[in-house]
């Protein structure tokens, strides 16, 4: 059985693990470590929009484990996934005797995966929407191609708070949160 220290060195990992897809899209750089940081605080909002009761805990929970697998695998993106063949199996026995809450990550991984539940529903649109969110920073950077992963996107949202987040997401330029007000003294005058 490993430890907790063996499961913190593993989550570490994910800080040098690349996400796979972004090399297709031609620019744009991400581990998995920032996905999954910025997917638990997506899920968190889509949690407090969807107007059902939330375990919020567990949500979160689905959100920060989820990848795990990728320290072992690496990410495989959809290219990958046609031709390459994960051993499931073994990987969730090996995760699950990886640490003393082994058990618990695949339990978390597999309903992860399922997406049955409302919590896995949420947390699959989060995956989604944190991808639009760095493809329209992409598109804001001038990518041609990232317009049309965003399509292709939106279509595997789910939930009806899914939908409306990644709407607004798609519509809201990048910049917009620090620079909405290009006519303040300080963005004209440099002075607050």
């Amino acid at each position: 059985m490993g430890t907790f220290a063996d499961l913190i060195h593993e989550l570490g990992m994910l800080a040098h693990t690349p996400r796979s897809g972004l090399p297709f899209l031609g620019s744009g750089r991400q581990s998995v470590a920032e996905h999954s940081h910025r997917m638990a605080c997506i899920a968190l909002l889509l949690a407090r929009r969807c107007g059902q009761p939330v375990d919020e805990a567990r949500l979160l929970k689905l959100c920060l484990f989820h990848d795990l697998p990728e320290a072992r695998t690496g990410d495989q993106n959809y290219v990958h996934r046609k031709y390459i063949a994960v051993d499931g199996g073994r990987l969730r026995a090996d995760l699950a005797a990886a640490s003393p809450i082994g058990p618990e990550l695949v339990a978390l991984i597999e309903e992860f995966e399922r997406g049955q539940s409302l919590e896995a529903q949420l947390a699959r649109d989060a995956d989604q929407i944190e991808l639009l969110a760095l493809l329209r920073e992409q598109a804001d950077l001038g990518n041609p191609r990232a317009d049309a992963w965003m399509d292709s996107c939106l279509l595997r949202i789910r939930t009806a708070a899914g939908q409306a987040l990644a709407a607004e997401v798609r519509a809201t330029p990048a910049d917009e949160w620090w620079f909405h007000d290009k006519h303040d003294a300080h963005w004209v005058h440099g002075k607050g």
